[in-house]
């Protein structure tokens, strides 16, 4: 929500625009765990689709075993829809991947993972709203869900490593249902995974360092 720790920014529109996550120890089950959180930036600007607002949070969360993870995560606030909302131009991957899984987003798994995360935006649940109000052509698929959905590909093909570090780019909308692709490949430092929109566009990227 705006006010309180988050700034009073004007801008209705809110997305999420990426995160960089950097683990330390892991987080046991039954530890008390504390975020620390503070806004590390704002930044205003004109984009094509009208002004923006970056806003940069940094949390800490202090598990038993001291700091275990560290996160800055990247808000886009945008002024209103005019004339509908268009999706900005997509390119597709640049790299042949080597692993992949399709993801079919449905209104109730948008929903269920808006309510396990808290999450009351209403561009995930709200189909009038989503449309009517900002613009877009259906329900949004949450940035974090496809981003865990990225993360829980480099588990399944490398089950045996630790993840130590991930930068997340979110750079186009998913919508629900429309089929998507999640895909990755191997590099010499751990993985990099993107998620594929139904017109072959990347939609998100994952870098993943193991530990």
């Amino acid at each position: 929500p705006r006010g309180g720790f988050l700034p009073p920014v004007e801008l209705p529109r809110r997305m999420w625009g990426g995160n960089r996550l950097t683990f330390h120890e892991p987080i046991q089950v039954g530890d008390e765990v504390r975020r620390d959180s503070e806004i590390l930036s704002i930044t205003e600007k004109n984009g094509r689709s009208g002004q923006l607002a970056l806003v940069t949070v940094k949390h800490r969360y202090h598990a038993s075993g001291g700091l275990a993870l560290e996160e800055e995560h990247d808000i886009v606030y945008r002024s209103a829809a005019k004339n509908g909302n268009k999706t900005p131009p997509g390119e597709p991957p640049a790299e042949l991947a080597q692993w992949s899984n399709v993801v079919d987003p449905d209104p109730v798994f948008l929903f269920r993972y808006s309510a396990l995360t808290f999450n009351g935006h209403r561009i995930h649940y709200d189909t009038p709203y989503v449309t009517e109000v900002e613009g877009y052509p259906g329900l949004i698929v949450h940035g974090p869900l496809t981003a865990t959905l990225l993360l829980e590909l480099v588990r399944r093909e490398r089950p045996e490593e630790l993840i130590k570090t991930v930068v997340v780019r979110a750079r186009r909308p998913l919508f629900a249902g429309t089929r998507f692709r999640v895909e990755g490949l191997p590099t010499e430092t751990g993985a990099h995974t993107w998620a594929v929109d139904s017109g072959g566009c990347v939609a998100m990227t994952a870098n993943v360092t193991f530990a």
